[in-house]
């Protein structure tokens, strides 16, 4: 006999429907990976009933929602700064073992909180975690062109060629790697530190723009992102940003 797929329940009068797992993400309880992956273990049920499709569609708000056995309430807002130290990875968990953000934020008794935007783990500086997936997609999201600003050390002396070089773009197979702004803030004998500001992120960007210059980076600070500056934030430590700085950073 022919399965019959049911037909998805339609969504309570007014309601917009989303998949669970989705809803999970956006009510911070967990990202949508995590959720999905809890969906998919059978550790989350909807009005009661059991669900293993992490696009099992409710509406948020309208329908009763638990994880484990206890009801899923949206989460208390939650938005930080971080400075990230050299060497720390900046992931939930690390095949290799390596420590990670969430390190630096043990016993804190915060919720869940996820990145928002990725520093490698050479890098080091300002990072915002936060569990407002929709704060954190208008930071993210490359239409947005928010500036992020960065202190880079590197070996040799860069001249205003190369500075222009940078403004003008590299091309990198079917990518081009510029900045919107490159200049130099000191040099010493054999080294220089550069301001770098760029308003989209690609991977690696500014190591791949300097090396296709032939400048090794010693060191890479993101100082800032938009009008939120990394300030005196000790290195490895956390602060809660204010109203404003959320208001100010937010893009949705």
């Amino acid at each position: 006999m022919a399965h019959i797929r049911k037909p998805a329940p339609s969504p309570p009068e007014g309601g917009k429907r989303h998949g669970v797992a989705r809803v999970l993400s956006k009510l911070g309880v967990c990202s949508r990976s995590q959720a999905e992956l809890a969906v998919r273990a059978g550790r989350v049920a909807v009005d009661g009933k059991l669900v293993r499709d992490p696009e099992y569609p409710v509406v948020a708000g309208r329908q009763r929602i638990s994880l484990d056995g206890a009801p899923v309430d949206a989460a208390a807002r939650v938005y930080l700064a971080l400075n990230k130290p050299r060497g720390i990875v900046v992931s939930a968990a690390d095949e290799r073992g390596r420590d990670t953000v969430y390190d630096l934020l043990r016993e804190t008794g915060l919720p869940w909180i996820g990145p928002v935007g990725r520093l490698d783990k050479a890098s080091e500086g300002l990072l915002l975690l936060s569990n407002d997936s929709e704060w954190a997609a208008g930071i993210t999201e490359p239409a947005t062109h928010l500036d992020k600003t960065y202190h880079v050390q590197v070996a040799g002396l860069p001249d205003a060629g190369a500075l222009a070089a940078m403004l003008a773009g590299i091309r990198e197979g079917d990518e081009l790697l510029k900045a919107r702004r490159a200049t130099l803030l000191r040099a010493g004998g054999k080294n220089a530190w550069l301001e770098v500001v760029l308003d989209e992120g690609r991977n690696r960007h500014i190591r791949r723009l300097l090396a296709a210059l032939g400048f090794e980076v010693l060191r890479l600070v993101r100082v800032a992102i938009g009008p939120l500056a990394l300030g005196e934030l000790p290195k490895g430590q956390w602060r809660h940003l204010s109203a404003a700085e959320v208001a100010a950073l937010r893009r949705r």
